[in-house]
């Protein structure tokens, strides 16, 4: 009986290492393709849409977080000679919160403005005369916000943990911390809590919207093989997408997180598990918005 617990037990992180290392292989792959899938207009010269620099910015925010996340799980992997000081974890993990921060604000940044060039009349014309000059701030804004609210980390990241298992050699690669304040928590947090809420509004009003449109054209009969989406509705579509992989990701992982800080459960494969849901997002959404950008060559029979 001992020997099948063992047996499942090395089993269950052999299968987390591989989904993790597959993670940061594809997640690199796809992101960098959707980095110059974005670049590749102005470098030809071509009219940039705004949304292309919010994804530009998104790309390099994941793979910041998909390669920082890398660093120790690859070394706890294939056990390098020694595992990560004490100002490498420090810089380590606060360069994956402040990634995992952009990512949050870039996409809440991507639904708004998603939303807004779907409202008909005034509002939607002024809101494309000020689009080209609003994505460049934005961006600008999310990496100093994401910075600035997550400089307490390196107070609270120390070297590698001790799990007080001597058996557990791997456990010696990752880094430990000690658990922030409640005041500290909420605190930090409350960004969090403000760009979920951003992005479930915009959300919510872009269905509503694109429902009673839909029941407007209803009674439209289009001509047989001109049933193409409009670019605006298609778009909207990915993002909608895009915005419930984010908050299912998001609040598996949070699930797994209030679990570890409130019973102060340091198990190997828990962590482990918290971080591959972690970087479950940013593996996903470079695919999404590949496959579903209308410049993305599609088969046909």
């Amino acid at each position: 009986m001992l020997f099948d617990k063992d047996t499942l037990q090395t089993t269950g992180n052999v299968a987390l290492k591989t989904t993790f290392l597959l993670q940061i292989g594809f997640g690199t792959l796809a992101n960098v393709t959707l980095f110059f899938y974005n670049v590749a207009p102005v470098l030809r010269g071509h009219k940039q849409r705004p949304t292309h620099v919010v994804l530009i910015h998104m790309a390099l925010a994941n793979l910041l977080a998909l390669l920082s996340s890398g660093i120790p799980h690859t070394m706890a992997a294939f056990l390098l000679s020694n595992p990560l000081s004490s100002l490498g974890c420090k810089v380590v993990y606060y360069t994956q919160r402040v990634a995992r921060s952009s990512t949050l604000c870039y996409t809440c940044v991507l639904s708004t403005c998603q939303f807004f060039t779907l409202i008909p009349g005034r509002a939607e014309r002024m809101m494309l005369r000020s689009a080209p000059r609003v994505p460049g701030p934005s961006c600008c804004v999310c990496w100093v916000f994401a910075a600035l609210t997550n400089t307490y980390i390196p107070l609270k990241v120390t070297s590698a943990q001790n799990t007080g298992n001597d058996t557990d050699t791997q456990g010696r690669w990752f880094c430990s911390s000690s658990f922030p304040s409640t005041r500290i928590g909420i605190v930090s947090s409350c960004p969090d809590a403000i760009f979920i809420g951003l992005m479930v509004w915009a959300s919510g009003s872009m269905v509503g919207l694109l429902r009673r449109h839909h029941q407007r054209v209803q009674h439209i009969h289009t001509p047989k093989g001109q049933h193409s989406c409009p670019p605006e509705t298609r778009a909207a579509h990915t993002i909608l997408m895009l915005v419930v992989t984010f908050v299912v990701f998001y609040m598996m992982n949070l699930v797994f997180t209030f679990y570890i800080t409130v019973f102060l459960d340091l198990q190997l494969w828990l962590i482990q598990t918290c971080n591959v849901l972690a970087l479950c997002f940013p593996t996903v959404s470079p695919f999404l918005l590949v496959l579903r950008d209308p410049r993305t060559p599609r088969l046909r029979s």
